[in-house]
């Protein structure tokens, strides 16, 4: 059997020029990065107008090591959905260096791809490059400040501008800067985080162009003073050296998929520490240019879903058409209780098992008014008796649920879910968000604990409640927030699978993004700084003896 990066190399890949075409952009509407890679300009994103498409979301079930296949999915979908005649743009997020040489890349798998595969997954346009830099400058900025005599009286006790690498090392998440003497600066305790969780990729992900970027960066909030008022970035004048390095990267990225339809690859916050979506910028640009959008949000829906809709569609003003909740049979074992090791096996006991948490993820897709389909990748062990328990399952929810081949098959193999999906967002939707926005923060912390997580309780650590009050108090307070946990479980324990209620949700810290738009609320033991595994990726990733990556998937 052929790897993924084996059938991403075999790929017939069209000039990108030709790819453009294909969207209605000329070659003078884009950056070409070699030959199957360009960015839209700004000045041909400023210029779309007209009706927009529209969009579907693509999310999954808790993810598991059985594996789902979201972004599987969604280029399958997207494949699909150009060869039953609609015109239709996938809209995904860049790789992190971090998880690519910890865990695993992404960029879809089997014949469901978006090409080139190992350009996406290692440097690709040098975007979270870019943002590592701006993010970086901001705080070195900061400590030359103190350095040079502290005119804006920041105290070095309160600086919550830590620094961020596109690597997983936890040997960095607390770290003491400026030792070594005067001539080094002032000490102070600090740390870093990964990019995917910087604020910076955040705004870069919200932002609406160049001069809403530049305001966003501007309102960042690095601590405080000694009086405790907030310091900004604009205080320190950063926002426009920022600005400009992040010039290019706010540009979406253009490449294709193995069958040459367009997708928009652009930004990259995890949806475990972050907001978990691509763009705004590529996902408006998409809708101008498309029938369809087809996009995903990372993780399970309780995280990547609910940030998608209660932030990205809250701050952008986007309403998705309908939603693809994406399962596997492999996975469902895993949720209803089968080893890893006894996968092969046949269990439609343990799928209907399973099926709790799938139920646990349509009720609550619902609950923002959006129609739902199943979407079944499926893999060769699936057994009869397994697809039909599933489907079982689903049709006692009321919703469809399709078995898909696209890992196998391409865009062929995904047509009946593309003609689901068509029905559903032809037949309209109610879509609104779970809290308004003024809504206290803290309430808007337990809403989302309570009624996308089940929580029994959401409880605070000393401070938390005050720090919340005292940010509504400066103007904060209309803002969304952003739960930082776990991915694999609805609690803030991994282990916990299923559709488990009644649990406790901690909050240990919270972190204002003033330029963002949202507060973030950490969780159990969530890390913004991840580490790698016993045995990293890494160790397995070279170049083999004619000079190709080999390992990378």
């Amino acid at each position: 059997m052929q790897t993924d990066l084996q059938i991403a190399r075999a790929a017939t890949k069209r000039p990108i020029a030709d790819v453009a075409k294909r969207l209605g952009l000329t070659y003078d509407q884009i950056l070409p990065y070699g030959h199957d890679k360009a960015k839209i300009t700004h000045e041909a994103l400023a210029g779309l107008s007209g009706p927009e498409g529209r969009l579907i979301l693509v999310t999954a079930i808790n993810p598991t090591p059985a594996g789902e296949g979201k972004t599987t999915t969604t280029v399958g979908l997207g494949d699909a959905l150009n060869r039953i005649g609609h015109r239709a743009t996938i809209c995904i997020r860049e790789a992190s260096l971090g998880p690519n040489f910890g865990m695993k890349g992404g960029a879809g798998g089997g014949r469901a791809q978006i090409v080139p595969m190992e350009d996406m997954n290692l440097h690709f346009t040098g975007d979270f490059h870019a943002i590592t830099s701006a993010h970086n400058l901001l705080a070195a900025m900061i400590d030359n400040h103190i350095h040079w005599g502290n005119a804006l009286d920041l105290d070095t006790r309160r600086i919550s501008w830590r620094r961020v690498m596109d690597m997983n090392d936890r040997a960095l998440r607390d770290v003491v800067v400026g030792l070594g003497g005067p001539a080094n600066g002032f000490s102070r305790q600090s740390g870093f985080d990964i990019t995917v969780a910087s604020e910076v990729m955040a705004i870069l992900c919200l932002a609406r162009d160049l001069a809403d970027l530049q305001d966003r960066l501007g309102r960042i909030v690095i601590g405080e003073t000694r009086n405790r008022q907030p310091v900004t970035a604009r205080d320190l004048k950063a926002d426009g050296a920022m600005t400009v390095l992040l010039k290019d990267a706010l540009q979406p990225n253009l490449v294709q998929t193995l069958e040459n339809n367009p997708a928009l690859v652009h930004g990259g916050p995890f949806a475990n520490i972050a907001h978990g979506c691509n763009s705004v910028i590529a996902t408006r640009a998409a809708l101008r240019l498309s029938d369809y959008v087809v996009t995903e949000a990372g993780f399970g829906a309780d995280l990547g879903a609910e940030k998608f809709l209660n932030i990205k569609c809250r701050l952008a003003g986007l309403a998705p058409a309908a939603v693809v909740l994406v399962a596997t049979i492999r996975a469902l074992k895993m949720n209803g209780g089968v080893a890893k090791a006894d996968l092969g096996t046949e269990d439609a006991g343990a799928v209907r098992e399973g099926c709790a948490n799938l139920g646990r993820h349509i009720q609550n897709i619902r609950s923002f008014g959006l129609p739902v389909v199943v979407a079944l990748n499926h893999f060769d062990g699936d057994t009869q008796a397994e697809i039909a328990a599933l489907q079982e399952y689903c049709a006692g929810q009321g919703v469809q649920a399709i078995l898909a081949r696209h890992w196998a098959e391409g865009g062929a193999g995904a047509e009946d879910l593309a003609r689901a999906v068509v029905d559903l967002a032809e037949g309209g939707a109610q879509f609104s968000t779970l809290y308004p926005d003024d809504l206290p923060l803290w309430d808007k912390i337990e809403t989302v604990c309570t009624r996308i997580h089940r929580a029994g309780g959401v409880e605070a650590a000393p401070g938390i409640r005050d720090q919340l009050a005292a940010w509504e108090a400066a103007g904060h307070g209309r803002m969304p927030v952003c739960i930082a946990k776990t991915q694999y479980s609805f609690s803030t324990d991994p282990t916990l699978r299923g559709a488990p209620t009644g649990h406790v949700i901690g909050v240990r810290e919270v972190r204002l993004n003033a330029g963002a738009g949202f507060v973030v609320a950490i969780c159990g033991q969530i890390m913004t700084m991840p580490g790698l595994p016993r045995h990293p990726a890494a160790e397995v990733i070279g170049l083999d003896d004619q000079g190709q990556v080999e390992g990378l998937f």
